[in-house]
């Protein structure tokens, strides 16, 4: 819908807009809109929404003196038009509006208002000084077709249970094929979100999602695993992320939730004189929270091991660290086998470094065995067939 102006209007981001589709969808239940002053205030001092886990008051304010200026004049029962990129994204009905601190704000989503951290730096300059509050209608009423696709598949198997996978997949590694089939191992139906940052990403996220495919469609029973875009806003961020994924997984429809021992925001505190982590925080949302083992490849057992298992010590470990394997994707190295797939380091070399060799034809042939036939070959599959001869152990 283009915008013409009827109502007074409110701008906002495309991820404050995701944040608002979420609710829309039903997708961050017990939250159900806007949230007022005084129910903002229930759950900085409970972190409850109807006595389940709700980590911060799920509010609206958007940065910018036009945005404040007419947040700070509207009246109850006023009609606002949410714009988006230009368009009308929601129409809004005012109950209240109210102020709050940005750092505040922050520091209740991060945990620190310290203005080095990069999320909080991001972060902060998104929120303006007034809230709103109210029912909103989103202009596109479209049912969301991730929802549709879990439903579908977990009929279409008889699925009794439903595991969540968070992941970035930047890129996609052993490790996360090694977690991947944990999670499906010990469940009936795997939904895999893929996070989709709103900065720019190392990876795009299409380039992510197509390797991903590539590793289901290939090596997995496909029709156990649904993957589904999360557009990765500054809610799921800090240290409630944990209760976020857990809220969205319930409310897409998974009861079991598998999360890495490395995740970030699994943190430990001690309470009560015992070890705890934000899990132990989660009150009310009806759904499992697993923490998967971290695999590291260990030189003396030669596989891919859980550390809980492996004898062997750190210094025989090799980490599955995705940081460090996209430089050496970017620099145009093919990163061993070991680390990740041949396949999906060929794709992935072949679309960060497009056309890079002058005759890929003549090297093509000059150093690989061949069946003497001309045959037309991609930068795909010369990464492939340079796999093969790294793998050859003949001469090493």
């Amino acid at each position: 819908m283009t915008y013409s102006r009827k109502n007074k209007t409110l701008f906002i981001d495309k991820e404050a807009a995701s944040a608002l589709e979420l609710v829309s969808d039903g997708l961050l239940l017990p939250v159900t809109k806007l949230m007022c002053e005084e129910g903002s205030r229930e759950v900085l001092e409970k972190g409850l929404i109807h006595g389940k886990s709700f980590p911060f008051p799920f509010i609206l304010a958007p940065s910018g003196k036009k945005n404040e200026l007419l947040l700070s004049q509207v009246e109850k029962n006023e009609l606002i038009d949410i714009l988006c990129e230009g368009e009308v994204f929601a129409t809004l009905t005012v109950k209240e509006t109210f102020q709050i601190d940005p750092s505040e704000r922050v520091k209740h989503i991060y945990g620190t208002d310290d203005l080095t951290h990069p999320g909080v730096q991001a972060t902060i300059k998104r929120i303006g000084h007034w809230a709103v509050s109210g029912n909103y209608v989103l202009s596109d009423n479209t049912p969301n077709q991730n929802k549709i696709n879990i439903h579908t598949a977990k009929k279409t198997i008889n699925a009794k249970h439903t595991t969540a996978l968070v992941m970035a997949a930047n890129p996609l590694h052993r490790g996360h094929e090694r977690l991947i089939r944990q999670a499906l191992d010990n469940t009936d139906l795997l939904v895999i979100f893929l996070l989709k940052p709103y900065e720019t990403a190392n990876l795009s996220y299409d380039l992510r999602h197509e390797a991903l495919e590539f590793f289901v469609n290939n090596f997995l029973p496909k029709n156990r695993v649904v993957i589904v875009p999360l557009e990765n806003s500054y809610i799921f961020a800090g240290y409630n992320e944990i209760i976020i994924d857990a809220i969205v997984s319930k409310n897409y429809g998974c009861d079991r939730l598998t999360i890495g021992r490395n995740h970030a925001g699994l943190g430990m505190f001690y309470d009560c004189n015992s070890n705890k982590s934000i899990v132990d925080k989660v009150t009310g949302i009806d759904i499992e929270i697993q923490i998967a083992s971290e695999y590291v490849y260990c030189d003396m057992c030669t596989t891919l091991v859980s550390k809980n298992t492996c004898p062997h010590g750190q210094h025989h470990q090799i980490s599955y660290h995705s940081d460090s394997i996209l430089q050496l994707l970017e620099a145009g190295i093919l990163p061993p086998a070991v680390l990740m797939r041949k396949q999906i380091s060929a794709f992935l070399l072949s679309k960060l470094l497009p056309n890079r060799f002058k005759n890929l034809e003549k090297i093509y042939y000059d150093t690989f065995a061949t069946k003497g036939l001309l045959e037309e070959h991609s930068e795909n599959d010369f990464y492939i067939e340079l796999m093969k001869l790294y793998q050859t152990t003949s001469l090493t």
